[in-house]
């Protein structure tokens, strides 16, 4: 309960008052939450952010009581009156169920339209409509509970990095745009014709050379920018905790966050977390089939490519003659799915680049249904490798590309534990994913692609074989970084790396990934500056606040975490962004729509 001080407009909030109150005049000011009249004595629930307090009026109270008729849903009003017990007996729904207030005094401060829905009724209608009525929508005590809960997480978060020694620095808005991954939005700038500033699609160059202008411990909480299409854990305009430090190792950085999230998870929800594991990338995918691997449940992917090599069973065989592998998850309990479903399912994996999805289920020990007659001679040793049951399900992942069946396998791990209710609620299991690849090779444009950024430091043997000169795939593919990734449930929440302070590294790197020197000149030539006046080694890590925060009020929506949030085509109900502008303003930008030609009818 928030604790504040008396204002002119009222004594106390609608939650505050207790039995120690009774007999206490006091003036209480919010919206009309309900009505309901009892005999010409007339029941107000007053509402304000804090909670609910019903309100009396009889008859005697005069003026009063004739305003208090007209009252109705989301009426803005100041009452005063005395408390006292609560005449019709304790609502225990109510924190202040014990009491109410006899009005003796009643003021409309703004009489409301009738609502097109009230705070109560919110769920009943689209999400649409209470976008567009977000203020009302805010009235809700669950959004309310958001709201204080973000405040609650910043005010932590702001704490515990003050008590680490970190400064607090607001980054630009306006920044130079370096297309690397999303699409940057863009803002013409008026003093500079046909110039453009980006909006940041996050503060890392600065908080880099904030690390070589001697700050060694920064933190924000930073607005970032990506056009890229929303969905439901992302938003084209985002919160992200950021922060640096100087003269730190990998292992460094790790420890300053796991206190953090202690200090949220604490503060917040009273969770203790427990030391973090660590995991290796390779180890992650090999068993998980993702680098964010839910550890809530097992379904681990085991490879049974000797096994399969064993059958004549052509899909198995090929794969594997080509290159690829044949693995396979245990479902416990998934032998209750019928034909129709775990046909759905075959079709379901197809969207992560699977041909099917081969499956058998356990009984009496052995294998029947699916593809049981196909593998019949490796059965015992299959339901022996996996550890399979009776009751059971086993899916293959089968593909000549591995990464293929790791993905497929991945997701579909996934997918079958949350629809047979195989995850517990409350649960957390934290991970640490490290030893990402510095690079990953792009086949369709033939280049090798940062797996992070640009940026991440490869590890020690990494840099050896970086500097060597030795550009052989297969010594490129092997070079491990110094990045890591929290991840929560199977979502990751951040991600950091140790820095090159190197230019000369840095350059190194700039011409794997294809970035001539001219290029890099052009799109990060302040950085490469700032790295030549003496940088020291430093590290950081981002984490998306709005994901935090997902995770801590239990959804899956983004938008339900953000006060005004955008929809799914990236528009702004409420204020109904974007909008066009005049010709006035865009001749002083310089500007002028093209109309783009109609294409040809279907």
């Amino acid at each position: 309960m928030t604790t504040a001080a008396p204002t002119t407009t009222r004594t106390h909030h609608c939650n505050a008052l207790r039995d120690e109150h009774v007999g206490q005049t006091v003036t209480l000011a919010g919206w009309v939450n309900n009505y309901r009249d009892h005999g010409g004595v007339r029941f107000i629930d007053l509402r304000d952010r804090e909670g609910i307090t019903q309100i009396v009026f009889h008859p005697e109270a005069g003026d009063a009581h004739a305003l208090a008729q007209k009252l109705r849903h989301e009426d803005v009003i100041r009452v005063t009156g005395r408390c006292i017990v609560r005449e019709g007996g304790e609502n225990p729904k109510l924190a202040t169920g014990k009491v109410e207030v006899d009005a003796s005094d009643c003021t409309i401060l703004n009489k409301a339209e009738t609502p097109p829905f009230t705070p109560d009724d919110a769920g009943k209608v689209g999400e649409e409509t209470r976008l567009r009525y977000r203020y009302l929508d805010m009235r809700r005590p669950r959004m309310q509970e958001v709201v204080r809960t973000r405040h609650r997480v910043t005010k932590a978060i702001r704490d515990y990095f003050d008590g680490h020694g970190f400064y607090e620095v607001e980054t630009p808005f306006l920044c130079r745009s370096t297309p690397e991954g999303a699409r940057d939005f863009l803002v013409p700038s008026r003093l500079q014709e046909g110039e453009f500033y980006a909006l940041p699609q996050s503060p890392q160059l600065f908080k880099q050379v904030l690390m070589v202008g001697g700050i060694e411990r920064y933190f924000q909480i930073a607005r970032c920018f990506r056009d890229e299409d929303p969905r439901a854990d992302r938003q084209a305009e985002f919160t992200q905790l950021d922060m640096e430090m100087s003269f730190v190792e990998q292992a460094d950085v790790m420890a300053m966050t796991e206190g953090m999230i202690r200090a949220v998870w604490r503060d917040v929800l009273g969770v203790d977390v427990p030391p973090i594991e660590h995991m290796p990338y390779d180890e992650a995918m090999s068993r998980f089939g993702s680098d964010r691997p839910d550890l809530r449940f097992g379904m681990e992917l085991v490879d049974v490519s000797d096994l399969a090599g064993q059958t004549e069973f052509k899909v198995f065989t090929k794969a594997l003659e080509n290159g690829g592998v044949v693995k396979a998850i245990r479902v416990p309990g998934g032998a209750k799915l019928t034909r129709k479903e775990t046909d759905a399912l075959a079709e379901w994996v197809k969207q992560f680049g699977a041909g099917g999805l081969p499956i058998c289920k356990v009984e009496g020990g052995a294998v029947a249904t699916g593809i049981a007659k196909f593998i019949d001679g490796i059965a015992v040793d299959l339901v022996q490798r996996l550890k399979a049951e009776d009751g059971d399900l086993i899916c293959f992942g089968v593909d000549a590309r591995p990464a293929i069946v790791a993905r497929v396998l991945g997701e579909l791990r996934v997918k079958l534990a949350h629809d047979l209710g195989l995850i517990k609620d409350g649960e957390w299991k934290w991970l640490w994913v490290v030893d990402f690849p510095m690079v990953e090779w792009n086949d369709e444009q033939k280049r090798w692609d940062s797996l992070h950024h640009p940026f991440t430091s490869p590890d020690d043997a990494g840099l050896e074989a970086l500097m060597s000169g030795d550009t052989s795939h297969d010594t490129i593919a092997g070079i491990k970084s110094k990045a890591y990734d929290l991840v929560l449930n199977g979502s990751e929440l951040g991600g950091g790396s140790i820095r090159i302070h190197s230019p000369d590294v840095q350059q190194k790197v700039f011409g794997l990934l294809g970035i001539d020197k001219a290029a890099a000149r052009e799109k990060f030539g302040f950085l490469l500056d700032a790295l030549n006046f003496g940088a020291p080694p430093h590290g950081g890590l981002a984490f998306g606040l709005d994901r935090i925060l997902m995770h801590l009020v239990g959804t899956t929506n983004i938008r339900d975490v953000i006060a005004f949030p955008k929809t799914q085509n990236g528009a702004d109900l409420m204020t109904e962004a974007p909008s066009p502008v005049d010709d006035a303003q865009l001749q002083e930008l310089s500007l002028r729509i093209v109309q783009k030609p109609a294409g040809p009818k279907a």
